[in-house]
């Protein structure tokens, strides 16, 4: 069986595509990066608890994460040149077809962060993508990040919040908070 470590990174220290020399691993970079794969793996779970139309969703959402990540993992947002993969506003577009497509109407309330049908993975799934957009921003007050990134992780946690709710209508529940009307 082939070895998965390789022991490079024990020094706190790991490789950015393109640099000429390792950065740490609470590098802004890296950061984001951690922040991208840990919001796919939480749609990898919500995935299994929802309807099968919205686990297609997730699926897509999840492949373009890793074209977020690959943009990501490039020294100095140099992924052009590197001719990885890169996030068009196409995507940006695309989430927010996905929103009118499930739409939700009007809310009122604050709606709490739970259900059942998946909702409260989507509502966890949310939180994780807003920290990540938070990550990305940080990173892009430093080095360069292409727009449609920041863009769509913004309206990724739109679409996922709208998912959450959609999903627990349809597993015949809503909840909001009783006494914080907005």
């Amino acid at each position: 069986m082939a070895k998965v470590y390789t022991a490079k990174g024990d020094g706190g220290d790991t490789n950015l595509m393109g640099a000429k020399a390792k950065v740490p691993k609470d590098h802004l970079r890296v950061a984001a990066l951690g922040e991208v794969d840990e919001l796919n793996a939480i749609l990898g779970v919500a995935m299994e608890h929802v309807p099968a139309e919205i686990a297609t969703v997730l699926r897509d959402v999840q492949n373009s994460l890793f074209t977020v990540g690959a943009e990501l993992s490039a020294a100095g947002g140099k992924a052009k040149a590197q001719k990885l993969p890169q996030l068009g506003l196409d995507r940006v577009k695309h989430l927010e077809d996905l929103m009118e497509r499930h739409a939700i109407g009007e809310i009122k309330e604050f709606v709490l962060p739970r259900g059942h049908g998946g909702s409260a993975y989507l509502h966890h799934a949310r939180t994780v993508a807003r920290r990540a957009e938070r990550s990305v921003v940080a990173l892009a007050q430093k080095e360069e990040v292409g727009p449609p990134l920041l863009a769509y992780l913004n309206r990724l946690s739109s679409l996922l919040f709208v998912l959450a709710i959609w999903c627990y209508r349809h597993a015949g529940g809503f909840e909001t908070h009783p006494t914080y009307p907005r």
